[in-house]
């Protein structure tokens, strides 16, 4: 796919602005680096250094993000291309072009047909045709049709890289959701969980961003703090600054964390160990209970759908061990990376089920791609009787940028049916 893309591109930012020369060959061999660029940092992320892999996950992934909406423009600018081709086609060739080559034509004639100015010289044969100034013409119409496209399409991709990166490197939003949940009992009116998602720390994400998201979760006033997987990609050696603010997280109830499909390309034993030193508490198909007085909710937390192909014993999505030997009247909050962890929660009953996973599409258009997998995006949905609120992450995979997805940390407030603030 990445080298389609290139071809793409090739056709029609260098061979269709550039005469074949020492440009064209310079252009190619700078689009065929990137390329490389490109497959390197999506090849080896998480899996070399932190020191080489900086570098060459900000040009490799910046560039990914730019190939994508320069592919996506030039494609939205195709029928302005064919349309100006045909147009031009129907015109002709230039009346100026072809008066000069009708003069050229006679000149050479007539030099032909004159005698040389040495009176030795023999005419050696008729004189060729003088070529014709309409190609040239073509081919200079051609080139400006192509150059003023692919600096079109360069502007756009520019700019909309440009602000997606913005918004993907700011503080995230708040988002407060208000759920009423059947069976809750009136003592837990009001529980804030505080959810956030795909932080994805790696070598282009951590640092000052990520703190920033753990300062914006305290300043909920969290009763229950929801990580809801996707925390890392990179290994424990290489991110241990990073992933260090989780400590300062401040919860009534508790932090609480389930794995994303990201956690398993890694040591996932390794992290595992390590956020509970952090005061992160590990949720692997278990519940626990969140209390108020004599009242509780049951949290409940399931491994990725992913999981169970991992390789790693005992990990896999298991819902109904999760949920076994729970009272069926306390209703039941669950944490599952996927959104379409929700047809096994419908089935069992649950409530309320809080995903990641998406980015909310991460940059547009993907949303729609997106779909094609999951049974939401982003935002609250239902399904049966149990109810879906799929945050768009913290974080962002491969190309630092967000185009229509903001950065999120979502404050879900359980009610009982009837009560609380209108979503």
């Amino acid at each position: 796919m990445v080298v389609l893309l290139h071809a793409y591109l090739w056709s029609r930012l260098v061979r269709a602005t550039t005469r074949p020369g020492r440009l064209r060959r310079r252009l190619t061999w700078g689009l065929v680096g990137l390329a490389l660029l490109a497959t390197a940092a999506l090849v080896t992320r998480g899996r070399i250094p932190l020191s080489v892999a900086t570098p060459l996950s900000w040009v490799g992934f910046v560039w990914l993000g730019l190939m994508f909406y320069l592919f996506l423009t030039l494609l939205v600018l195709e029928p302005v291309r064919l349309a100006v081709r045909l147009a031009q086609r129907r015109r002709g060739p230039d009346p100026a072009a072809t008066t000069a080559a009708t003069t050229a034509a006679s000149t050479a004639a007539t030099t032909a047909a004159s005698p040389a100015s040495d009176p030795a010289a023999v005419p050696a044969g008729p004189a060729p045709a003088a070529p014709a100034e309409s190609e040239p013409a073509d081919v200079s119409r051609r080139l400006f049709l192509g150059r003023s496209l692919a600096v079109g399409a360069g502007v756009v991709a520019v700019g909309t890289v440009g602000a997606g990166a913005y918004w993907a490197n700011t503080a995230p939003v708040v988002r407060r959701v208000p759920i009423r949940l059947q069976g809750l009992a009136p003592e837990l009116n009001g529980l804030r969980i505080v959810t956030f998602s795909d932080g994805h720390l790696s070598a282009t994400y951590g640092g000052r961003r990520f703190e920033r998201v753990v300062e914006t979760v305290n300043a909920q006033r969290p009763d229950v703090v929801a990580i809801v997987g996707d925390l890392v990609d990179g290994e424990l050696a290489d991110l241990r600054e990073d992933v260090a603010p989780l400590a300062d997280l401040v919860s009534e109830q508790g932090v609480y964390f389930v794995t994303g499909n990201h956690e398993y390309f890694v040591d996932t034993t390794a992290w595992l160990r390590h956020l509970p030193t952090l005061g992160v508490d590990v949720l692997r198909n278990e519940r626990v209970p969140i209390r108020r007085g004599s009242a509780s909710v049951d949290l409940a937390g399931i491994d990725d759908r992913t999981a169970a192909s991992s390789g790693l014993p005992g990990h896999g999505a298991d819902l109904d061990a999760a949920l076994d030997g729970r009272d069926d009247a306390v209703p039941v909050v669950l944490l599952a990376h996927q959104p379409v962890q929700v047809e096994q929660a419908q089935r069992a009953g649950v409530g309320l089920q809080l995903s990641g996973h998406t980015h909310g599409g991460q940059m547009w258009p993907f949303d729609y791609a997106v779909r094609l997998d999951q049974p939401s995006v982003e935002g609250y949905s239902t399904h049966g009787d149990t109810q879906l609120y799929v945050t768009s992450g913290a974080g962002y995979f491969g190309p630092p940028v967000r185009v229509g997805a903001r950065p999120e940390v979502t404050v879900v407030e359980l009610w009982q049916p009837g009560e609380g603030p209108a979503r």
